[in-house]
């Protein structure tokens, strides 16, 4: 019998990426933290697990020693949605397959629901679990297996889900796994599960893979951000869950002390936390129960950091659409979702709570603290020409209407078992492919560009901008949150470093920013032109004029102090 204290372990994180889960840097998911916990529990000791990402591997030769010399390798990964990234890039299959080889001792792979990935992660299509020369594939949680297979002694384990018992010891146990991700502290965002399994049946999505809502109680959850906390965490997202509105009650219906409970207890924890977000709200919830909706918006709005975004999976506004799949919110249902949430969670720091949302020229200069975001699926049964403009109206109405949405994200489906197809046996996307992009573009101009004007009016501050790279002269960086808006700077700064930005111009899905407060003694003409309203010959004047003791003393037909000034209202309001 293997004694689980003399075991060395080695957990490979090949990263996720779920309709409810992220772990893609500078997301780390739950899947690593709650296996090392379940190792823990089950005796090994916590000096004797090592914790690398895919990327980790690709970087350094040498730490696939640590994969080697390992008496038990945990791979972990998987990808359910198709998604591009920047922070990280998901392990291919050729990549997962090396690790089996490597490793002298016993293999285990697990994940989501589905392994084995394409191009770019984005073009799989099978969802039958490839054992990729593993010993052991988990065709249930990964995390039960490894707890089990380390108390049979490495000889096996019965495929099982694992419950909310074991994630309150194993989500606590496993937190010291942050410390070895290499984003850790500044750059690392912790994906906090509150619950998993969906009520609602849709054709399309994974979660109800799961089984119906099973929540984790507040003191659990809030337990494991308190461990993760002390071990340097600052950052935490709510996106494990179908429904944040549902937390706590039966999986439908709001529970705004549970809310309560729950966001209160992780600033109690976690007083000096950076990013407090969250992901999926369901729009029915907040039509069907729009007071007790309005609560927990309020109390979500109170505790958390501004730049929020409730995802809401609309899907299509086609009725047609709507019923072939059975979608649960028609197009008229989710318009007054996105007002609500506007009125009760539109408000920015600076502004008295529940004002609703702040879009004059005027408005403090911060992001929302909780705006809805809009999900749109094409390539879904019976999806036709005109689906794409019923899309398009009802985003325009929101727009006309002078309500924001935090995003829009425009996808087609991927294919998993049970994924309708057409009577030829064609993904129904890929008749509307010419269709497809023009729409896309349509909504990119007429929409996001506008919609991000007013979310993010120029002077906007953008507190923590992490830059990432460079390109064609431009540096892009994003805050952490859930949605973070792309932001490039002119001119090619340091990687690696933070700092706060001031907007000045917008794209589609992204914005301009010039560094917070701009010292206009040290800007460079560059970020002088940016400015909106100051053209090449001002911006030579102020460099020719310098220096200068205020922002007052510059020339100029704009009102600079915007940029010079100090923000109004913080992260922790």
């Amino acid at each position: 019998m293997t004694d689980p204290a003399t075991l060395d372990v080695t957990i490979v994180d090949g990263y996720v990426d779920e309709p409810a889960h992220f772990g893609v840097p500078p997301y780390i998911s739950t899947y690593p933290r709650y296996t090392a916990g379940a190792l823990v529990d089950a005796g090994v000791p916590e000096e004797r697990i090592t914790y690398h990402t895919i990327d980790e591997l690709r970087d350094d030769r040498m730490l696939w020693a640590d994969v080697a010399d390992a008496d038990l390798v945990c791979y972990l990964g998987g990808m359910t949605v198709p998604g591009s990234y920047v922070g990280g890039k998901p392990a291919e299959p050729d990549e997962v397959r090396e690790i089996a080889w490597t490793a002298d001792g016993t293999t285990l792979m697990g994940g989501p629901v589905k392994f084995g990935v394409g191009d770019e992660n984005a073009g799989a299509t099978e969802t039958e679990r490839d054992d990729l020369d593993y010993d052991f594939v988990a065709k249930g949680d990964v995390e039960a297996a490894a707890y089990d297979l380390v108390e049979s002694g490495l000889e096996g384990f019965n495929n099982r889900m694992r419950d909310n018992r074991e994630i309150d010891r194993w989500g606590s146990k496993g937190a010291f796994v942050v410390e070895q991700h290499p984003n850790h502290p500044e750059y690392l965002i912790c994906e906090m599960e509150t619950s998993r399994g969906c009520p609602y049946r849709c054709s399309f999505c994974t979660e109800p893979l799961y089984g119906d809502p099973s929540f984790r109680p507040p003191e659990s959850v809030v337990r494991e951000v308190g461990e993760l906390y002390d071990r340097g965490a600052r950052h935490f997202r709510l996106g494990r869950q179908a429904d944040i509105l549902a937390y706590g009650g039966d999986g439908e219906k709001p529970k705004p002390d549970a809310l309560r409970e729950l966001y209160g207890g992780i600033r109690e924890v976690a007083p000096d936390l950076g990013t407090l977000h969250l992901d999926n709200m369901n729009p029915i919830t907040v039509v069907e129960w729009p007071e007790l909706s309005r609560e927990g918006i309020r109390v979500i709005a109170k505790h958390n950091t501004p730049g929020d975004t409730a995802a809401f999976g609309l899907e299509s506004a086609d009725p047609v659409v709507q019923e072939a799949n059975n979608l649960n919110v028609t197009a008229e249902e989710c318009f007054e979702a996105v007002r609500i949430v506007n009125e009760e969670g539109g408000w920015r720091p600076g502004d008295e709570p529940g004002t609703g949302p702040s879009t004059g020229p005027d408005a403090p200069r911060r992001l929302p603290k909780l705006l809805p975001g809009i999900n749109l699926l094409h390539g879904l049964k019976d999806e036709r020409e005109e689906t794409y403009e019923l899309n398009q109206q009802f985003l325009q109405r929101v727009y006309d209407e002078g309500l924001m949405l935090r995003r829009v994200n425009i996808r087609q489906v991927m294919t998993f078992a049970g994924t309708e197809m057409n009577s030829e046996g064609a993904h129904i996307a890929h008749e509307h492919k010419s269709l497809f992009k023009r729409y896309k573009k349509q909504v990119r101009e007429e929409i996001d560009n506008p919609m991000l004007q007013r979310l993010a009016p120029p002077g906007t501050v953008l507190p923590n901008v992490h830059l990432e790279y460079h390109e064609d002269g431009t540096t892009f960086g994003r805050q952490l949150g859930t949605y973070p808006l792309l932001v490039g700077l002119p001119g090619e700064r340091e990687l690696g470093r933070t700092i706060d930005v001031a907007v000045v111009g917008h794209g589609y899905r992204s914005v301009t920013g010039v560094p917070y407060p701009l010292d206009f003694n040290e800007a460079s003409l560059q970020e002088l032109t940016a400015i909106p309203g100051i053209g090449k010959g001002t911006a030579g004047d102020i460099v020719v004029n310098r220096p200068y003791g205020s922002p007052d003393e510059v020339s100029a037909d704009v009102d600079l102090r915007k940029y010079a000034g100090t923000v109004s209202g913080s992260d922790a309001d």
